[in-house]
C-alpha cells in the first residue's frame, strides 16, 4: 500500500460543467483559492473548448489571468484540439490534459472523433506541449465501460496508454466515466496500464453514478496509483453520458485516505468548509457526506 497521493481537485472543471448555474470568474477564481488554502496543489480550473459547446467554461483566459502564479500550485486545462492548444498555450498554462476516448461511439457522440481520431489530436498537440513549457497528460475516457458498447477490452485501454506515452505523455489516467467499475476490474486495468506507462505517472478519474467511487478509490491506491481525481462536494459528472453525474467528492476520499494512513497534504477542516459555501453558489445541496457528518474524531 502506498503511503501519500496526490489528489487532483476537479470542481472547477469539470464539476461545474455539469452544473446549469454558470458560476461568474471571481467566484470560480474564490472556489479555486478556497482549494489551495486547503492544501490542493493541483486543481483543473478550466476547458479551452468552444463556449457553445460548453458555457459553463467560457471564460478560461479569465479564469487564469486572475489566479495568483504559484511554483508549488499547478493549473490544469482541458484541451481537445489544435485550437484550444493555442490558446492554453498564449494564456501561460503549464499543465495540459487531453481527453481521449477508448471507444469509437462514444467519441463520435461526445467530441465527435473516433477513439483513433482522439488519440491522434494528443499524439499531435504532445510534443507542442513540451515545447511550450506544458506538461502534457492524458485521460483515456470510458475505460472501464461505455454507455454505447458496454464493455471495453482491456487491451484496447492498454493499446491507448502505449501511444500516449509514446507521444511524450507525463501522466495517463484512466476515467470510469459512467460509473460503471468494479474494485477488481480498477486493480486489473491499472494494472495492466502500469505495464506499459514506461515511467509515466499513472492517474484514476472515478464516478459514483452507482456508488462504488471511493470503492473504486481504494482499490486504485491498492494498486498503486499516482494520483485521484475528484470533486469538491462530489458534484459533476459527465454532461454527454446519462445518468452519468457525480464525481467522487473530494473530502470524502481525503478523510478515507487520511483514516487510512495515506498522506494527503489536505486540511481536512478548512476543505470541509468550503462545500457548503459552494452549495450556496450553486443553489443546491452537493452528494457528498463528509461535510453532512463531520470530522473524526470532532474537533470540539
Amino acid at each position: 500500500m502506498i503511503t501519500s497521493v496526490d489528489i487532483v481537485e476537479v470542481a472547477p472543471r469539470d464539476g461545474l460543467q455539469s452544473e446549469d448555474v454558470v458560476l461568474d470568474t471571481d467566484t470560480k477564481v474564490a472556489l479555486i483559492t478556497r482549494a489551495v488554502d486547503a492544501g490542493i496543489r493541483r486543481i483543473e480550473v478550466c476547458s479551452f473548448v468552444h463556449p457553445d459547446r460548453v458555457p459553463q467554461m467560457a471564460d478560461a483566459e479569465a479564469v487564469l489571468r486572475a489566479l495568483p502564479a504559484r511554483d508549488d500550485v499547478t493549473y490544469i486545462g482541458l484541451v481537445l484540439n489544435r485550437r484550444g492548444f493555442e490558446r492554453a498555450a498564449a494564456a501561460g498554462l503549464r499543465e495540459m490534459n487531453v481527453v481521449a476516448v477508448a471507444t469509437d461511439t462514444f467519441g463520435q457522440r461526445n467530441q465527435g472523433a473516433t477513439s483513433d481520431e482522439s488519440i491522434a489530436v494528443f499524439e499531435e498537440l504532445a510534443p507542442l506541449a513540451i515545447d511550450a513549457g506544458m506538461r502534457p497528460t492524458l485521460t483515456i475516457s470510458t475505460a472501464f465501460g461505455c454507455p454505447y458498447e458496454g464493455e471495453v477490452p482491456v487491451a484496447r485501454v492498454t493499446e491507448l496508454v502505449r501511444r500516449a506515452t509514446a507521444a511524450g505523455a507525463t501522466e495517463v489516467a484512466l476515467a470510469d466515466t459512467i460509473g460503471v467499475a468494479a474494485p477488481t476490474d480498477v486493480r486489473r486495468r491499472l494494472g495492466a496500464a502500469r505495464e506499459v506507462l514506461d515511467g509515466a505517472a499513472l492517474r484514476a478519474h472515478f464516478h459514483n453514478t452507482r456508488n462504488t467511487g471511493i470503492a473504486n478509490a481504494y482499490a486504485a491506491v491498492e494498486a498503486g496509483v499516482d494520483a485521484l481525481d475528484s470533486s469538491l462536494g462530489g458534484i459533476g459528472g459527465c454532461p454527454f453520458a446519462r445518468n452519468a453525474t457525480g464525481n467522487i467528492p473530494t473530502e470524502d476520499l481525503a478523510y478515507m485516505l487520511e483514516r487510512m494512513g495515506v498522506t494527503t497534504g489536505i486540511d481536512l477542516a478548512r476543505l470541509v468548509e468550503i462545500v457548503p459555501w459552494l452549495e450556496a453558489q450553486l443553489g443546491s445541496r452537493a452528494p457528498g457526506l463528509l461535510s453532512k457528518a463531520g470530522l473524526f474524531p470532532s474537533a470540539t
